[in-house]
């Protein structure tokens, strides 16, 4: 299935792809493997940031809105965008994607899952396009005071990107207070481990999607992982969500 043309979002003549590529992959590859989750600083600046949380009121970036109560999700809501993506999110997708497959192309392999990667996103896309997943899946999120995201996996169908990419798009301390990245990590006869990932706007977090490699003593074991977001202490919190692959 063919992907539409792009439209344009505001702020998005920077070339994301050549700040995506200027990161420090090495040190967040080391961290993904060994943590499940790394940190991508300052992938968006603040203008960028405003810009996108500025989409959500209008509905015709969007093919759904989601409110979380409804479905025992938590509390807040969230929106998927529609194709064509705007400008700035179609840029983030495949330059992040190209450095994500590699470590995803690793994991499979240590845990002996036979699933392989394309080495671009519009491949891993087309794949997924004809298995009937033909719905994008990036998406903006929207929490106020009391707001929170249950521990959840983004699964949507057969054809799963091992990895996702959240990037906080409100000022912590300025916008809200509260609204922490969550993680958690269940470990096979083990007690589940929580790590939380501090964030500031324009931040990123790449993380697990659902399960990631780990070295024991006896061999590489699978630890399953979920995500959420903390209770929003006061204001309102925006995220921007960059799910690789697409939904049925």
């Amino acid at each position: 299935m063919a992907i539409a043309k792009r439209v344009a979002a505001p702020d998005s003549g920077t070339d994301l792809a050549t700040r995506v590529d200027a990161l420090d992959w090495p040190k967040i590859t080391s961290e993904l493997n060994s943590q499940g989750c790394a940190v991508l600083k300052n992938l968006l600046t603040p203008d960028q940031c405003r810009a996108i949380a500025a989409l959500y009121p209008a509905d015709t970036h969007f093919r759904s809105r989601i409110v979380m109560g409804r479905h025992g999700f938590g509390r807040g809501e969230y929106k998927y965008f529609s194709y064509p993506l705007p400008e700035l999110i179609a840029q983030l997708r495949p330059a992040l994607y190209v450095h994500l497959q590699a470590v995803a192309n690793r994991w499979n392999e240590a845990m002996g899952i036979d699933i392989r990667y394309p080495t671009m996103h519009a491949a891993f896309l087309e794949r997924c396009h004809d298995a009937g997943q033909a719905r994008p899946t990036p998406l903006l999120l929207q929490y106020e005071a009391g707001d929170y995201n249950c521990l959840h996996q983004d699964l949507y169908g057969e054809h799963v990107f091992p990895l996702q990419v959240a990037i906080l798009l409100s000022e912590p301390g300025r916008d809200f207070t509260g609204g922490e990245f969550v993680l958690t990590e269940q470990r096979p006869r083990m007690q589940s481990r929580a790590e939380v990932v501090p964030l500031a706007q324009g931040d990123a977090v790449a993380f697990a999607v659902h399960h990631r490699p780990v070295q024991g003593t006896r061999g590489t074991y699978r630890v399953n992982l979920r995500h959420g977001v903390s209770r929003i202490r006061s204001g309102q919190r925006h995220t921007l969500g960059v799910i690789f692959h697409d939904a049925k």
